[in-house]
């Protein structure tokens, strides 16, 4: 393979690099900049070690995962002084903010930096595959795991690594990683009944309508009564810094909310791949909704208000 080959193999690892992080960390931001690094490291390298590589690709997904469990390790310490309940980043589907013609999303993987280049442009949240893994019920169960849980269950369970790949990220011997995996398998928990993409949406629907329309009645059965809503505004906008517990309580505060917001806009968005809302005013998205649904019910509300982690929502016409 020409030099000129063998940088363009390396720079095509990129995106799955970037979808490996972002599941890892739960930032879309993080997960790039945790990218940026590992090239970063790979670029370092004298040019004899590069070419003494013979799978860059393993080379930069092992350094990527370290650069991860790190920032995991370190997270802990930063969530505990968090301002509330720390939420994942959600991710937009770009195509549905595609009005016009215009061309808002990535055509294909984006080329990091070289030393001495310019990092690309390009919202890392658009080369992030939106599946059941990036699901933000999927991610908020990634936070309950260990560092080293979450590693190895994502490396396997998701991207398919084996146990002796995931050893090389974890100093740990295959055997070891196996049983983090297992473990972390059993903080997923009891797999429901899939609920189709067409019934969840109709659901949010008529979230969406009831909202609207204040009515406290239709909001309270469109949610179990056991449901919880968590808002995370990060200390930079109003919210409440506990869960909304009960159905009853949820649905008084969403229309308490609507009460306070005139002019507030509500969307229907997917929000990491599963339909949600959008909440904007002025063309300005404030808040993004994302719903957990179970037998016709809503049984969890995600409410991201923190503006740092609406970033990429701020590209729509």
């Amino acid at each position: 393979m020409d030099r000129t080959a063998g940088a363009a193999a390396v720079d095509g690892e990129r995106r799955q690099l970037v979808n490996v992080a972002y599941r890892l960390l739960g930032s879309a931001t993080e997960a790039e900049d945790a990218v940026q690094d590992a090239y970063a490291r790979w670029y370092g390298l004298p040019s004899g070690r590069r070419e003494e590589i013979e799978s860059p690709g393993a080379w930069l997904t092992t350094v990527t995962g370290r650069i991860c469990l790190d920032l995991l390790g370190s997270a802990r310490a930063r969530r505990e002084r968090y301002v509330g309940v720390w939420l994942p980043e959600p991710l937009p589907d770009r195509t549905e903010w595609d009005h016009g013609g215009r061309v808002v999303h990535a055509t294909g993987p984006a080329s990091p930096a070289a030393p001495g280049g310019s990092a690309s442009p390009t919202d890392p949240a658009d080369q992030i595959v939106l599946d059941e893994s990036v699901a933000m019920a999927f991610l908020v169960v990634l936070e309950s795991m260990t560092p080293a849980e979450r590693v190895a269950f994502v490396l396997h369970d998701v991207f398919r690594y084996s146990f002796a790949e995931i050893a090389d990220v974890l100093g740990r011997s295959p055997a070891a990683c196996k049983q983090l995996a297992a473990s972390a398998r059993r903080r997923v928990g009891v797999v429901r009944t899939p609920v189709t993409a067409a019934d969840r949406a109709e659901v949010v629907r008529h979230v969406k309508q009831a909202w609207e329309n204040k009515d406290i009645a239709a909001l309270v059965g469109l949610l179990d009564p056991d449901a919880v809503m968590t808002a995370d505004g990060g200390g930079m906008v109003g919210t409440v810094l506990r869960p909304v517990e009960g159905g009853a309580r949820i649905a008084q505060y969403m229309v308490a909310i609507a009460d306070r917001a005139p002019g507030l806009e509500l969307l229907e968005r997917s929000v990491n791949g599963v339909p949600g809302l959008v909440a904007r005013r002025d063309g300005v998205v404030m808040t993004v909704a994302a719903f957990d649904v179970a037998d016709g019910h809503v049984t969890r509300i995600w409410a991201i208000r923190n503006p740092e982690k609406l970033r990429s929502w701020a590209r729509e016409d």
